[in-house]
Parts: structure tokens; sequence; C-alpha cells
């Protein structure tokens, strides 16, 4: 897992609220198994009209949108089925940060598992991060993960909690895996020990 440590770059508003996983992801995109590939498929509904062309109207079709970084979004961001294709389709597409008032626990989870950082603030927060989003492009914001700090391209500065084992693993790039191999030398110790006492196993 890549490592999370200050992400400066375009964030796209996306005020609706209750954005669940199906509309992240649609399940007709759940066969596989791979976390790459799915970006392209990322909010497909929302996206693509029947005809597979793009809905020039949405926002991450639009130009000054298409390599945002960070989202920001409406309330309850997540919801619905837990489907881990929907932080992987998101990191596919290249969205790092998300930021909204409330997200719903397992996606929530999900995200951080996966590298992607989910910020939750106050609404009058989010509102003025959505202004700023709007600004198109030329609006870049700035998330720090260490000093847990977002800074506007206006460079107003608002401060986030994060939890600490979290912020851990997401500096140092640790996913569950990663985790467990930060312990491989206790593992390794303890298999030793384990065969010299019982070498019948």
């Amino acid at each position: 897992m890549d490592k999370f440590t200050k992400l400066t770059g375009v964030a796209a508003p996306m005020p609706l609220v209750n954005i669940d996983t199906d509309m992240i992801i649609p399940k007709a995109f759940l066969k596989t198994i791979k976390r790459s590939g799915l970006g392209v498929n990322l909010f497909d509904e929302m996206r693509y009209d029947r005809a597979g062309n793009e809905i020039p109207d949405f926002v991450l079709n639009k130009p000054q949108y298409r390599n945002a970084e960070i989202l920001v979004a409406g309330d309850n961001f997540g919801c619905g089925s837990s489907r881990e294709h929907a932080p992987w389709a998101l990191k596919d597409f290249g969205i790092k940060a998300i930021v909204s008032t409330s997200f719903a626990d397992i996606f929530f989870n999900n995200c951080f598992k996966n590298g992607i950082l989910p910020i939750v603030l106050p609404q009058e927060d989010v509102d003025l991060l959505m202004g700023d989003a709007e600004k198109g492009q030329n609006a870049r914001m700035t998330v720090d993960l260490e000093n847990q700090l977002i800074t506007t391209s206006d460079g107003v500065e608002i401060a986030f909690e994060v939890d600490p084992f979290r912020k851990h693993c997401l500096l140092n790039g640790l996913d569950d895996i990663g985790l467990t191999l930060e312990k491989k030398p206790a593992i390794d110790e303890f298999e030793k020990k384990a065969a010299q006492e019982r070498p019948w196993v």
C-alpha cells in the first residue's frame, strides 16, 4: 500500500447526500477480485448514459475534475452494502482523500485499509471546502495527514481528527498484511521456539 503523507491536488465537489456503494461501483462490476481496473466504472450509472457515452454534466466528466484526487461529498458517504470494491474503484480512479460530514462505518474502515483517507468535518467546514472545490482545477487543496490539516486554495487551514493507529498505518503504507509483516521477527522467533519444543508438529 502506498504511503499517504501530504497530498496537493484538485478536489471535486459532490454535494449529494447518501451516496451508496452501489452508486460508487454498481453490482455489475463486482465479479473481479482485482483491485485495479475499476476506476473506469466508478460512479458508472452517473457518468455514462445507456449507450455508454459520458454524461457531460457529471462532475468527474468535466475537464477540470478528470484528474481529481480529493472528493468533497455530502453526508453519509459510502452507505449501503459492504463492498470493498467501492474504495478499490475510488483508488483506481485516483481518489486519495474524501471529505464529508459522515461516512458509513464499513466503508470508512475499508478506506483506511486501501490507502484512502476519509476525513469527517462539521458541516460548516465541508461547506467551505465544497465552495473551494467548485472553483475548478486552479483551486488546488492540500491534505496534510502528519499535521492533520487541510489547506484551501486561499490558504485557509482546517484541522481534522484521525485515529492515531490509522494515521500510523497510512503514513507508513501499512495494510493488514503490512502490519503483520512488521511483526515478522517475533513471528520467526515464535516458530523457531515452537519447532524446538514440539518437533513432532
